[in-house]
């Protein structure tokens, strides 16, 4: 099952064009707020020019990309904390995605309303922060009295509490919690609260047809990636070639979709391995740091309960040398153990019993 990114922000910023565009999907796009009442979900293969080259030197009967879940969020308004607009069924919903896209809106367009009658990114970036800010200090309190009494009773609970106490003072100031000084130990003990300001968040920023191609100011911190959702609808649209023909034709090198989706994926903390055979070329997800029995399991618990040795080739050797026997015979394929730590682009088959 993919991770999943879900895609918010005020409504009528571009959101529902935006997922689309993205899965190449109908979903409602309305000129009025809360069009999407229930979230939309769709599959997103992640691009990988190294498949394609990797296909094209296996020529496999399948090919299969890299996925990412992208969910498609009712929009949010002020006071959503307290419940207003649709805001308990969105905080529902994005509490169970692993990761935030917030889409910003910075076109101008007089036939779209904006729901507060302007179009100013930090005021909604604020809006949207302070929303989910009030939302997790409204977890934390309800959480507080429980852990305090559990506390009095096993002393080493203190530590969490102490560390609640702290995230609380921190948010209470309108920072997300992400952004608090805290230990990967201290980052899993708060794991149990769900807290949506803890997940991963990346800004995209809604463009105009002229503002494509320039990079938009920081936001909170961060560039933000810049779509134009009307024209990225559009290319979704169009038969590959017919693609090629208007991206040349705009002088874009590549759909800024693509771009948004390996950015999401990078997000997540995760990048692709590959296994290569005539019966399928396929880039399989593994967090960053894993280690090959992890890698394996991407495949099948048992590659990962039973794993002894994985026979790795660099993407860059099997690219230049043409195939896994040419790897194999210039000392190219290493034999690794379960210590290896899964590099980017990796091409492994594994040694397992079971």
């Amino acid at each position: 099952m993919p991770l999943s990114i879900g895609i918010v922000g005020l409504p009528n910023v571009g959101k529902s064009t935006l997922f689309t565009a993205l899965t190449e999907k109908c979903v409602g796009a309305s000129n009025f707020p809360f069009c999407t009442i229930e979230p939309n979900v769709g599959i997103v293969p992640v691009p990988d020019g190294r498949l394609d080259r990797l296909a094209e030197l296996v020529h496999p009967e399948k090919v299969v990309p890299a996925t990412v879940e992208f969910v498609d969020i009712a929009g949010l308004v002020a006071g959503a904390s307290r419940g207003e607009g649709l805001g308990n069924q969105f905080l529902a919903n994005i509490r169970e995605t692993d990761a935030i896209a917030e889409v910003v809106r910075y076109f101008s367009d007089e036939n779209v309303v904006h729901v507060d009658g302007r179009v100013d990114p930090g005021s909604d970036v604020e809006t949207i922060r302070t929303e989910l800010v009030l939302a997790d200090i409204g977890t934390v309190d309800r959480a507080l009295p429980r852990l305090e009494k559990d506390a009095k009773r096993d002393r080493a609970l203190e530590a969490k509490l102490a560390l609640v106490r702290r995230v609380r003072e921190w948010m209470e100031e309108g920072h997300r919690a992400l952004r608090m000084d805290m230990t990967a130990e201290e980052r899993e003990s708060l794991r149990d609260l769900h807290l949506l300001t803890m997940k991963p968040l990346l800004y995209v920023a809604n463009v105009g047809e002229t503002g494509v191609g320039r990079q938009p100011e920081p936001i909170d911190g961060q560039v933000p990636t810049a779509i134009c959702a009307k024209i990225e609808s559009e290319i979704a649209e169009l038969a590959p070639a017919e693609r090629a023909e208007f991206l040349e034709a705009s002088g874009m090198t590549e759909p800024g979709l693509d771009v948004l989706v390996r950015r999401a994926y990078d997000l997540l903390g995760l990048h692709s391995f590959f296994t290569a055979g005539p019966k399928e070329v396929r880039a399989w997800t593994v967090r960053k740091g894993a280690k090959a029995p992890e890698a394996a399991g991407a495949i099948h618990s048992d590659f990962e309960r039973g794993f002894i040795k994985a026979e790795v080739i660099s993407y860059a050797d099997y690219d230049t040398l043409g195939s896994e026997a040419a790897a194999k015979a210039a000392g190219k394929l290493r034999i690794e153990g379960k210590d290896y730590v899964v590099a980017d682009g990796d091409v492994m088959h594994f040694r397992f019993n079971v």
